[in-house]
């Protein structure tokens, strides 16, 4: 019994010494001290001995144990110091994850350098608005449901003398007043130009695969004399070569604003099924049903809304548009988003893919 004590602790002992790493050393300890382990057994078998023989061959196995773990620790420290040895201080570290701005920031910038380019200056004007510049001056009458609560956001706060309710603004369009008075203002008068491009938050009471409660608008207004159908046509169709790609075609659509006059609706083909309105399993497509996606309103700006806005509307003609940040964004060719609500989406997974 000794002897297979004494031949189990140099075995042990051996093997420790020739192992290089953390785990090899663990393997052994489980291997000889674990409660199976060889040792362990030996342990177990003491209680068959005579009783003059215990004592001693107790004392043996015990003092193998303890040399075990103490040559364990021993090796244990060796290889952290191996470890501490080979580091460099000089190699670079790993590099921290860097964030990125939001796609909807990115979509806001990309579709103001579009228009910077051809003249357009950005402007932002308040979200927390009165009637008068959302709704009244636009020349929207007061039974327009656009005025209703079932689908603006009015608070309950002492209306204005004159600007009436303040709500929060369902549509960029106010800013096309504020622009006028703005302009009027100024040391040119009405006689200076007008580009104005509006990008801010708007909200509404909509929560659906295409809408959501706030979401951004841009809101194009040019006023000059001699502004024509032709030149909105022309703005318009610069954007979409721009920002979607000469893939993609757009169509206008006669609609009915209060603020404009004529008026369009102005759309995209869809990215999702490319103007099919087809998914593979041969439904209709799930954002667009038809092949086309509403971007936005558009038209000549109204002769009241002109007047209203402290302009000339015998001299001066102008055009307006306005179009959803976030649903223009989805239209870009390759994105294929068919819900406008993964856009607000918190799962790193899609946004780490802009």
């Amino acid at each position: 019994m000794q002897e297979k004590i004494q031949n189990i602790k140099n075995q042990a002992i051996a093997q420790i010494t020739q192992a290089s790493s953390s785990g090899e050393l663990e393997d052994i300890r489980i291997s000889y001290l674990g409660r199976s382990g060889k040792l362990a057994k030996l342990i177990k078998e003491i209680k068959r001995l005579k009783k003059e023989e215990r004592k001693q061959v107790g004392i043996l196995a015990n003092d193998a144990k303890q040399t075990i773990e103490k040559q364990l620790k021993v090796q244990q420290n060796k290889l952290r110091e191996m470890v501490r040895e080979w580091f460099d201080p000089t190699v670079p570290g790993a590099k921290t994850p860097k964030g990125h701005l939001h796609l909807v920031t990115q979509a806001i910038e990309e579709i103001a350098g579009v228009f910077e380019k051809i003249g357009f200056v950005r402007v932002r004007y308040p979200e927390v608005e009165w009637d008068w510049f959302a709704f009244e001056a636009l020349n929207m009458p007061k039974w327009h449901p656009a005025r209703d609560t079932l689908e603006t956001f009015f608070i309950d706060a002492k209306p204005h003398p004159k600007y009436g309710q303040i709500l929060l603004t369902p549509h960029t369009s106010s800013g096309q007043i504020r622009e006028m008075e703005r302009v009027k203002g100024t040391k040119a008068g009405v006689d200076s130009v007008v580009r104005m491009i509006n990008i801010a938050k708007c909200y509404r009471r909509q929560s659906d695969v295409s809408h959501v409660p706030m979401f951004h608008q841009f809101e194009g207004l040019v006023i000059d004399e001699g502004i024509a159908i032709t030149h909105l046509k022309g703005t318009l169709d610069y954007f979409a070569r721009n920002f979607f790609g000469p893939g993609r075609k757009t169509r206008l659509r006669p609609y009915h604003f209060q603020f404009t006059e004529p008026s369009f609706e102005v759309d995209i083909t869809c990215d999702v099924c490319k103007g099919t309105a087809r998914l593979p399993d041969g439904q209709g497509c799930k954002l667009c049903k038809e092949g086309w996606l509403e971007l936005g309103g558009a038209g000549m700006v109204h002769p009241t809304v002109l007047k209203n806005g402290g302009i000339d509307n015998k001299k001066y003609t102008g055009f307006a548009f306005g179009w959803g940040v976030e649903r223009t964004f989805m239209m870009k060719s390759g994105l294929e988003i068919d819900d406008i609500r993964l856009i607000y989406s918190s799962d790193l997974r899609f946004l780490k893919q802009f």
